[in-house]
């Protein structure tokens, strides 16, 4: 009975555990899209599947997400999503604009709505309106300044002009804002590796720890909390999105209670797109 009321409990665990989980170089390819397919498996039995589409332009960024759950997890939950989010590049740095979620499963559907301006969180709505905790740490003016939304901090943009692929990558902390929660997280560089997808990127990726810290919006008695703030194995594995300097997941893993949890990507195809400056034909990875 243990094992099956953590595994009615995993799909939020597991959420915020590969939740934990994210100016181009030179003139001539300032531009780039990736299309990219993902499977999630529990202790090696595939529960869930999804598509990352991101179309990054010189000034702007496009990205969305679906998933589902699989299998014997899609039995206790029925759950799907999807996720856009629309933002700017300001100095190389990426920026949050418009970010929507919406979560289906078996016994409801939710939408969080955020709007942000520089860094700052000028609106968010969340339909249905979450109960009242009075546990739950409060989410105050100060926690929505300097925060990017969940899927753009996954996307990982690097400064200069030389190998996105370092160590580098791997270091300092996100601010993330997600309507609901607000949390930092921590990168530390692991080490350098290979990946070659079944369609698209074959070829080095940087590894990294990653590490996270709830701020507020939270009740600090919950378990899955507990559980992912004590968490020193969670790792990301960041690969190119081609014509651009930003890395992106192509893998996430974490320990849980009932075996490892992955998200891994089975296609991974990006293409820069020429800049303004160029009139050159596209490149793939």
């Amino acid at each position: 009975m243990l094992a099956l009321r953590k595994t009615k409990r995993f799909p939020r665990l597991l959420t915020g555990a590969l939740a934990v989980l994210a100016a181009a170089a030179g003139p001539a390819w300032a531009q780039g899209k990736l299309d990219a397919h993902y499977t999630v498996t529990l202790a090696g039995i595939p529960i869930g599947n999804g598509n990352w589409t991101i179309d990054i332009t010189d000034t702007n960024y496009n990205a969305s997400a679906n998933g589902a759950t699989t299998g014997l997890m899609r039995a206790f939950t029925g759950g799907q999503g999807t996720t856009n989010v629309q933002g700017k590049l300001n100095g190389g740095h990426l920026l949050s604009s418009n970010y929507a979620a919406t979560v289906v499963t078996s016994k409801k559907t939710e939408e969080i709505k955020l709007t942000v301006s520089n860094g700052n969180v000028t609106n968010f709505k969340i339909t249905p309106v979450p109960d009242k905790d009075p546990d739950r740490v409060p989410i105050k003016e100060e926690h929505q300044h300097g925060i990017l939304d969940p899927m753009t901090a996954s996307l990982l943009r690097m400064p200069g002009n030389g190998d996105p692929l370092s160590a580098e990558a791997c270091q300092g902390t996100v601010a993330v804002f997600d309507g609901r929660l607000r949390y930092d997280l921590q990168l530390a560089f692991k080490r350098m590796d290979k990946v070659k997808a079944e369609k698209g990127y074959a070829g080095p990726v940087v590894v990294c720890a990653v590490y996270f810290s709830p701020i507020a919006g939270f009740n600090p008695g919950r378990y899955a909390i507990k559980y992912i703030s004590e968490l020193r194995d969670m790792e990301v594995w960041l690969a190119p999105i081609a014509g651009t300097r930003v890395l992106v997941p192509f893998r996430a893993q974490a320990p849980t209670p009932i075996g490892p949890a992955v998200m891994e990507a089975t296609r991974f195809v990006s293409v820069a797109t020429p800049g303004r400056t160029s009139g050159s034909g596209p490149k793939t990875q």
